[in-house]
Order: structure tokens, then sequence, then C-alpha cells
């Protein structure tokens, strides 16, 4: 038997664009590849992750009449597997169910519905939808195929606060399966990749059953797809698909082997590249599924601000990018070189808008609020709010977007300024932290000098201190600890939730780590106003790290034994 995965981008209640896409990859799989069976990805026809668009009736509907038409359209003579939303025929239980239905000559002759419905990191499925009760497999040209569907095959991964009763993939082993297939709306993180692998290998070889493990691709609000989509055989041989690009991949199957050549199952670049390409792609999808496609940003001649310029010049074109350098009286002139040269090497448009007329008319409206009392945070956060409403205004007038240049060490410390260098659309860095954006620059300028013997981003940009430039002589240091003593703490805190006294075991400063944990914290309220960021860890800010705003900080203190 020849099975297709069609890896596609299906965005979020686009029914006809999707099912076109469905259509078109099934026609293709059985024309061009003779493909008698051709899978698609969890929730293919609505999109991924409706969230609360599962209240509204009429989305339903719609969803489960896309379905009803491509029972209709879809071509004779090849089964196709979609996934999709399905109403729940029991009394009992939530109304609705993620489903995985085979279409064949028409007909709906398989369902299976997804068992295990994560409540954790950006998911919150337990919310809308019904577990299966049943698990049947589907018998086809002499395969045995079982159906379990995305989180139905990560039970026995290490994930925190979640226990699973109930075992999917057990289920359909009991009832003789041949073959696994593994629908999937898996979002991308560092190494994500080589934990889908790991994982597909350690159930092929305990229970000497090949693998087809199908992703989606692309990018919704701040989840991205790399796709990835594979197949395994029982000695772990891999064929995987394109990453972050739709894509139509075949194999032949013969009892339970694949004679298709295998590829390696891992890109041959690293994963700093990995990174920037998910980077760009969320930036171009979000744009083009938000109806936006020009993007600008405020250059200061930073590492944050250059990398984001970097990444909107590689999503969506050089013609589609305007940089805006907004100088103060302390903006130094080698930022300002910095950034002007920086937009020359991108091939961008480069504007100047000096913040200093502006500036000066605040400071006379408030001299009188402000009488005998020093320079301070407040005249500092009046800069950037200024280059915010400039940067907005630039957006109203143009309907382009606008890029926030934040990364996740500022948004943890709150080291940013509401309705300032918050505003925006999108912060494409926003799960960077600081030590990991200079490691990408560097990667880029590595990739750059072996391609076109110059680097992109001006090495000056790297070199120099990090500094907001918003009073004489300032420096990042001066507020925050050192960024890679930061990160480091950061990272205990925020992906494994230690408090201050356990990272003090861990032989860290607990002071340290405890003015860390408070600061972060006390940001919250910042972060819950600020843009969405592309995830591309564990755990991002948003809607995969939820805390409460007013609360007590107890994490910081000193914990009794």
């Amino acid at each position: 038997m020849r099975i297709s995965v069609a890896q596609i981008n299906s965005t979020i209640g686009d029914f006809s664009g999707n099912r076109e896409k469905i259509l078109a990859f099934s026609k293709n799989a059985r024309n061009k590849e003779g493909a008698d069976l051709v899978l698609f990805p969890e929730l293919a026809i609505c999109g991924y992750p409706p969230m609360d668009l599962l209240d509204q009736d009429c989305f339903v509907e719609l969803n489960i009449k896309s379905l009803r038409i491509l029972q209709r359209e879809l071509p004779s003579g090849i089964a196709v597997g979609v996934g999709y939303v399905d109403r729940n025929p029991s009394p009992q239980g939530k109304s609705l169910v993620n489903a995985f239905g085979i279409i064949l000559d028409g007909e709906l002759v398989f369902e299976q519905v997804k068992t295990l419905l994560p409540t954790y990191d950006v998911f919150d499925e337990a919310r809308n939808f019904e577990p299966a009760s049943r698990w049947p497999r589907f018998d086809y040209k002499g395969e045995r195929i079982g159906i379990a569907i995305c989180e139905d095959v990560w039970r026995d991964t290490e994930t925190p606060g979640t226990k699973y009763a109930e075992d999917p993939v057990r289920r359909l082993l009991d009832h003789g399966i041949s073959l696994l297939a593994v629908p999937s709306a898996s979002p991308y993180y560092a190494a994500k990749h080589r934990d889908r692998l790991d994982l597909a290998e350690k159930i092929t070889r305990r229970n000497g059953i090949p693998i087809i493990y199908i992703n989606a691709v692309g990018a919704n609000d701040s989840i991205i797809f790399d796709g990835r989509s594979f197949f395994m055989n029982t000695n772990a041989g891999v064929k995987c698909a394109a990453s972050f690009a739709e894509d139509l991949i075949t194999i032949e199957l013969d009892a339970g082997h694949f004679t298709a050549p295998y590829s390696g199952g891992l890109p041959a670049s690293g994963e700093l590249d990995t990174i920037e390409d998910a980077l760009v792609m969320g930036i171009r999808e979000y744009m083009r599924k938000c109806g936006f496609t020009r993007a600008h940003l405020g250059l200061s001649g930073g590492i944050d601000s250059a990398l984001v310029a970097y990444l909107a010049v590689r999503a969506v074109g050089k013609d589609n990018v305007v940089t805006i350098s907004m100088p103060s009286r302390f903006s130094s002139q080698g930022s300002r070189d910095d950034a002007a040269e920086l937009a020359a090497n991108l091939c961008c448009r480069y504007e100047v808008l000096p913040i200093e007329p502006v500036f000066t008319a605040f400071l006379s409206s408030l001299e009188g609020l402000f009488e005998g009392r020093p320079f301070d945070i407040a005249e500092e956060n009046l800069q950037a709010r200024i280059r915010g409403s400039l940067l907005m205004a630039f957006s109203n007038k143009w309907r382009s977007m606008l890029l926030t240049t934040g990364n996740k060490s500022e948004l943890a410390m709150g080291y940013c300024t509401l309705y300032g260098d918050t505003n925006g659309a999108l912060g494409p860095i926003g799960d960077l932290f600081k030590t990991e954006v200079f490691a990408l620059c560097r990667r880029i300028n590595e990739k750059s000098l072996a391609e076109r013997g110059k680097a992109v981003i001006p090495p000056a940009i790297i070199e120099k201190p990090p500094s907001a430039e918003l009073r004489p002589n300032q420096k990042d240091e001066d507020s925050l600890p050192p960024y890679d003593e930061l990160d480091e703490i950061l990272k205990l805190y925020l992906f494994n939730n230690f408090s201050a006294d356990e990272i003090g075991k861990l032989g860290k400063n607990r002071d340290l780590a405890a003015s860390i944990i408070t600061a972060v914290a006390r940001a919250e309220f910042k972060r819950r106003q600020a843009p969405p960021v592309l995830k591309v860890s564990p755990r991002a800010f948003g809607m995969g790290r939820r805390m409460p705003i007013a609360r007590a900080i107890y994490e910081s203190s000193n914990l009794p034994d």
C-alpha cells in the first residue's frame, strides 16, 4: 500500500481555504503519487487551536458542512484521513469531540475521537472536548491501522502536572494494529522534533510497528507548527517531510516496512537555524492571517531591534519593511550609525524621526507637576512612550503592523515601558532570552560572512554593552544582573518552577534569585498587556504561562524546611 502524508497549513476558520488545500493535496496524492491513503493533520478542516470559537454554533456547523462537502468532492479510489470537530453523540459530557475521520468514495467509513485532552502549556482542550471511549481500528488494503491523535501518544512523557489514566496506544495495540498513524498539531519549540522522534522510536521498538506522524505546519497567533512529519519503520529508519513548509511525501508500505528511501530525522543545520526559520514563519503567517502585508519597527541601533528587523525582512521582504530611528538627546552617534548601516545592509526603507521636539514639549507641559523632582524613570519612560505613539501613528496611517522588539529577559524583569516599547501587534523575539538573542545574531552573521563575505548585522551592534539610552551613559546592567547570570536563573524559575531556596541549593546566589523572582512576579501586569510572542521555548509568556497579577510572592521568601 502507498501512503501519503499531506502536511498543510490550515487557517483557523478558513473553511473554504482549508477545504481547497485538502482537495488539492488529495488529488496530487492519488494522481501524482499513486497513493491508496492520504493523511492530513489534526483539525485540518477548521485549523488549530480553535479555542473558544468552539462556543459559536456557526463555527461547528461550518466545520461539519466542510466535512460533508469533502465527502462529495474528494477524488474516488483513495482513502482520505482528515481532522475536524464533531458533535458528541452521547447525551453526557462535553458537546464536542476532536475527531479524525477517513473518507473513501464519498463515505465517512471510519472515525476516531481524541482521548487525551491536554490542559497544560498552550493547550486547553478539556475545556471544549469530550474524550474518546472506544478505540476501533481501520482495516484497509491488508493493513490494520490505529489512529492516535497527537497527545494520545505522549502519555508516558514527563509533562509537569499531567497524569493520564487512559492509554490509547495500548488500547489500539490490543486490537492488533499493524500501523500507528498520529495526526497532530504539535507546536514547535527548540529540539521538539528530536523529542517526537525519540517518542516514536520508543513506541516502534517496543511494539514492533511502524509509525506515521502527520504534523501541521504554519503559525497561528503565538504557536508555530514546524511540520517535519515523518514515517518511521520498525528499525527506526525515518523519512521526513519539509521543515516550516507545506509538503506531500509518500512511502510504499509492505508488510509494515518502508521501501522508500529514508532521510535523516534532524536537519543538517543547528537548532539556532531552526529557531530562525521558526521566527520567520511566525512573523510571515501572523501578518498574512491577520491581513497585513507591511511591517515596521523602531530601529534603535541595539541588538534586539536589529534581530527583529532582519527576521522581518526575511519574512516579508525588504520592500515591505520600514525601519524608523527615533533618536533623543541621549542617543549615541554610534547607535544612530549602526541603525543606518543595518538598514542599508538589509536594503529596507529607513526613516529618521527625532523625538527631541516632542520630548521638550512634554517636559514643558509637565514642568509644574514635576517641579523640584529629579530626572528619573518618569522622564525615561516618557521617551519610550513618545516613540511608541509615533510608531502606532505610522501603523494607523499606512496599515502597517508594528513589531515589538523586546526579548524574554526584559519581559521577565519588567525592563520595558508599558505603552512605550511594549506597543505593537506581535513580539517576534519575546520568547528568546537575551543570551539567545546574542547567539542567534552571531549565527546569522556567521552564515552571512560565509555566503556574502560580509556580516549583515554590524558587529558593533553585537559587541557594545546593551543600553536603553534613556539617560546619560545608561547600561542595562545598571538595572539588571549580567545577562548570563540573569538568564540562567530565569530558566530555572520559568521552566522548572524552582523557588529561590531551590535555586540557591543548586549553587546559585539565593538572594539574587529571590530578587529576580520578585521582579518577574511584579511585572506580570505588563506582560498581560503586551503583544503575543512567538513561542520557541517549552514555556513562553502568554497563554502558556497563566499567572495571577495580584498575589503574594511566596517563592522568593525563605520557605520552611
